[in-house]
């Protein structure tokens, strides 16, 4: 019949309809879920915590640790002498010649660097790479005020330089090395004599800045002492105050 036919067209246009408009909506999903990836990706890249491939491969633990020296197998420290020679003869059987004499230069120079790096934080002031007899604030209090004054001590090394240089070459003359040695004995004796006036002194200044000082005071002045004996650019730790500074 006529109407049914036009039923059946009009049902296969709506199925087309439909299935285009599905096939439209998958491509507009499948769009969105693209851009919306590439939009993650981007945002990812540009982000902070992004980290780029590395391009190469992860080295092996065993290169590494026989490029850096290190132990391929459990460490223990060693507990004699005894042990840690047999350590050190199993860490070189374990290396080429070439390898541990590289492995020893590198220890080498760490070591100095080291030893640098702790020398400049001493002379700097720092505390924590400073000698026992030079911590506590009661010793550095110590060091600048000696640091800011002068004294006829500062030249007590050049003087005994020139006291034997003296009696070396005045053998020739002795009536020369003889005058020459009563005047340096002489002051010698006012060096003496204001390092008594200097222990004294900063005893008095140290027990007035820290009351709980727990130094002896024979100690403090023999360290006041020897660093008012040594020229200023010999003193360690290195002088943090110039002359004429307050303390």
């Amino acid at each position: 019949m006529p109407w049914t036919k036009q039923e059946k067209a009009t049902t296969t246009a709506d199925v087309v309809s439909d299935a285009d408009e599905g096939v439209a909506e998958t491509e507009a999903e499948t769009k969105a879920a693209a851009e919306t990836k590439g939009a993650a990706e981007s945002q990812e890249k540009t982000s902070k915590a992004y980290t780029p491939k590395k391009g190469k491969a992860t080295p092996k633990r065993n290169d590494q640790e026989r490029k850096h020296g290190v132990r391929r197998s459990a460490y223990s420290a060693p507990k004699t002498p005894g042990e840690a020679r047999k350590q050190r003869k199993e860490l070189k059987a374990s290396m080429s010649k070439e390898e541990y004499k590289a492995m020893k230069q590198r220890q080498r120079d760490e070591a100095n660097r080291e030893r640098r790096r702790a020398n400049e934080r001493m002379m700097a002031g720092d505390e924590d790479y400073m000698m026992d007899r030079d911590k506590g604030p009661e010793k550095r209090f110590v060091r600048d005020w000696v640091d800011s004054h002068r004294y006829l001590l500062n030249f007590f090394l050049p003087m005994a330089v020139f006291v034997i240089a003296i009696m070396i070459f005045g053998m020739s003359n002795p009536n020369v090395a003889n005058l020459a040695t009563l005047v340096m004995m002489v002051v010698f004796l006012i060096m003496l004599a204001e390092g008594l006036w200097l222990g004294r002194r900063v005893n008095r200044e140290v027990n007035e800045r820290f009351p709980d000082n727990p130094h002896g005071k024979f100690s403090l002045g023999m360290y006041a002492f020897t660093r008012a004996t040594m020229i200023r650019r010999l003193r360690t730790p290195a002088p943090q105050k110039q002359v004429g500074d307050s303390v």
